[in-house]
């Protein structure tokens, strides 16, 4: 089977869980736009939509759902994302798209965080996928020298400007063992927002696509 049809198996799998009168989050990717178009149909069902990108945020506009700042809305009852890592305990990596801060501020403002993904995603150790880090412009070099303290390789994602008026720095050669420790520690790191490690919040529950079907984790 195609990436693209577990990754559209996935987003239907997380569509049924949508309930009318919800408030939705809904995040950014590739596997998230299979979620989008097929969430229009049910979107005047919801009492607002919260988007951790102003990709996803246009993608939906399109469809003709509303899109609602997070700043007015009460918590969100369901979340929806998608991941470029996720392991058998939920953690993740995100960030490929760049969308990681608006992504871990949409999810801690969630009671429930669904994750699909095809099962190319799921690994035993985190790190194989660059880590996404946003930083501070300024301080970026700063930053990716204390990188190298973690036995990581930073390379910046030149040209790319997060929708935060960020920078991103993709960082190589981690074998992330303790996800929830390395998050806190980098996080200390004057000059980072955050980091794509997924652990103090991890998903609730994975939906991994295969040739057979969709297993919930």
């Amino acid at each position: 089977m195609k990436s693209d049809e577990k990754k559209e198996r996935a987003a239907l799998a997380a569509l049924e869980q949508v309930r009318g009168g919800m408030t939705l989050g809904v995040g950014t990717g590739s596997t998230v736009n299979f979620f989008i178009d097929a969430l229009a149909a049910r979107a005047p069902d919801l009492k607002a939509v919260v988007s951790s990108s102003e990709a996803s945020t246009t993608r939906m506009q399109g469809h003709g759902i509303r899109v609602t700042e997070l700043a007015r809305t009460a918590d969100i009852d369901l979340y929806v994302d998608g991941a470029d890592e996720a392991t058998q305990h939920r953690y993740l990596i995100k960030g490929g798209g760049g969308a990681l801060t608006r992504e871990k501020i949409v999810a801690g403002a969630s009671r429930r965080f669904v994750c699909i993904a095809d099962d190319t995603k799921l690994v035993g150790v985190l790190g194989k996928f660059p880590l996404p880090v946003e930083v501070i412009p300024m301080a970026r070099s700063y930053v990716a020298r204390q990188m190298f303290r973690f036995g990581g390789q930073p390379i910046w994602r030149e040209g790319f400007i997060t929708d935060n008026g960020n920078e991103i720095l993709d960082v190589h050669n981690l074998r992330i063992t303790d996800p929830p420790a390395l998050e806190t520690e980098l996080n200390q790191i004057p000059g980072v927002v955050t980091v794509g490690i997924f652990a103090h919040r991890p998903a609730d529950e994975l939906l991994m696509a295969d040739d057979e079907g969709v297993r919930s984790i």
